[in-house]
């Protein structure tokens, strides 16, 4: 080998080393990555409330190879703030008026995690998948969805309508984007008019295409008609993904039926799946209540919202809910208690223990931007502005309904039995609404009473700090109020 001349030699090392720009390095990275393959895939279909990250999970777990979020719109991307979470492991988009998760994200699916938006603008759905590509393996565009809210701002299944804009919004995401981009549409009543409007998205540079085999205004008690997505499949080039296959779903075996019958390159089951995930399952169907022990984790795990956790158990145990278990299932109101049904109370406490200490803020820390604001602007002029909750008796206490039999056992309630029994003028409420979120003075026998977790309206709120009251007037102990999640600290 040559060697180079030591004067030369010399000179290299006193060159300085000036690293690629952050901008280039991550576009270099994207470039790298392996691009997404979307022939011969079994996929989690978008699930509006059901394809949040704990189901996404479970689903690849189950052997899913590609899984879909929910559709998520434009215009709440765009405004969400994008926030690493550590505690987690996650990446979290964040609503900032009111400290709502707008999409979680994990390393374990980044590779096979496809976003869907729902979108009626070009350069919006742009720059919202230029913030969102790092964390997603690729963009997928709802172009078939036949709900109210969705037409109505002129998304979803109203694009089949509008052919030409559809394919504008898919040719600006394809040539703006480093990750595929796809489509998922309806059928339309005719085959001729299917195969040309799946030819014209074809024509944008998509990656491949999902098909419901129904029509807009068909619904699942309908058949589906696996004989259109045959004849489109043949005509063009790029992958057709099937779906609305679900009622003939019952096990593993029949997602590859479906997509044989279809002549499609791949598989995406949504009602199926969202009813048992583990159809996913080479092996076959998990017995019910391991999979919802085994979906319950992952809520946990990733601090999921209750009401979500809740909606997808609902969506599992089907009739079931009609039985004792089932019924105080219903009643639940935090993840604790559901948790506790299944025998997971001790691993929720200590999980959620675990995670406030390594720094994870829930919905127990929100604080909305305004009261940020303002809280910084007391904190600063202390001396020249009265703080308005100075000599505020506070705790941290959110309002649980669930946690109360009837309306006669809540907390507004009691204290006016208890004032009145004891002779003194009725509580007084006070409340300022911060962006979307509620906080309240309960007045009471020369004292004033708060908590400090920010409610969804006004009447939790009152509640919220009348049960401080409640604590400190000795009428409630602080350790049943600890086990059912109505006191944080």
């Amino acid at each position: 080998m040559q060697q180079l001349n030591p004067r030369f030699h010399s000179m290299l090392h006193r060159i300085p080393f000036s690293p690629l720009p952050s901008f280039l390095r991550k576009s270099l990275s994207m470039k790298t990555r392996q691009r997404l393959d979307y022939r011969n895939k079994l996929i989690l279909a978008p699930m509006v409330r059901v394809g949040t990250l704990p189901m996404r999970l479970l689903a690849l777990e189950m052997g899913a190879d590609i899984v879909y979020t929910e559709e998520l719109v434009d215009l709440k991307l765009i405004k969400s703030i994008r926030r690493p979470n550590p505690a987690l492991g996650t990446v979290d988009f964040v609503d900032p008026s009111d400290g709502t998760i707008v999409f979680r994200t994990c390393a374990q699916e980044t590779s096979r995690l496809v976003l869907q938006m729902g979108t009626s603008d070009a350069g919006r759905a742009l720059a919202v998948g230029k913030l969102l590509q790092r964390d997603i393996a690729g963009l997928d565009i709802n172009m078939g969805c036949p709900k109210e809210f969705s037409i109505k701002g002129g998304m979803g299944a109203a694009l089949l309508s509008d052919p030409d804009k559809a394919a504008l919004i898919l040719r600006t995401l394809c040539s703006g984007l480093d990750i595929p981009v796809t489509c998922k549409i309806r059928i339309l009543p005719d085959v001729a008019g299917t195969i040309g409007l799946v030819q014209k998205l074809a024509a944008t540079g998509i990656a491949a295409i999902g098909i419901h085999a129904r029509t807009r205004d068909e619904r699942p008690q309908h058949p589906a008609h696996p004989e259109v997505l045959r004849a489109v499949a043949q005509a063009v080039d790029i992958p057709i993904i099937a779906n609305g296959g679900s009622r003939s779903m019952h096990c593993h075996e029949d997602l590859r039926k479906f997509q044989v019958e279809c002549g499609a390159a791949s598989v995406m089951v949504a009602r199926a799946a969202q009813l048992n995930v583990s159809i996913f399952r080479p092996e076959g169907l998990l017995p019910m209540d391991e999979l919802i022990e085994k979906y319950l984790r992952l809520c946990v795990d990733y601090d999921n919202a209750p009401h979500n956790a809740k909606y997808c158990v609902q969506s599992i145990l089907k009739e079931l809910q009609e039985t004792p278990r089932g019924k105080r299932f219903l009643q639940c109101q935090t993840l604790q208690q559901i948790c506790e049904i299944w025998h997971l109370g001790d691993y929720c406490r200590r999980k959620q223990r675990e995670l406030k200490t390594l720094g994870n803020s829930g919905r127990a820390e929100v604080e909305p931007p305004e009261a940020q604001a303002k809280r910084q602007k007391l904190e600063q002029a202390a001396n020249a502005i009265e703080d308005e909750y100075a000599g505020v008796i506070c705790r941290n206490m959110p309002f649980l309904r669930s946690t109360y039999p009837s309306d006669n056992h809540l907390p507004k309630t009691q204290l006016y039995v208890y004032s009145g029994k004891a002779g003194k003028s009725p509580p007084a409420y006070e409340t300022q609404q911060c962006d979307k979120l509620f906080r309240s003075i309960c007045s009471y026998d020369g004292q004033r009473f708060s908590s400090s977790f920010w409610e969804k309206n006004k009447k939790q709120a009152e509640q919220g700090a009348a049960l401080v009251a409640l604590l400190h007037l000795g009428q409630l102990e602080a350790e049943v109020l600890r086990d059912n999640g109505s006191l944080l600290n």
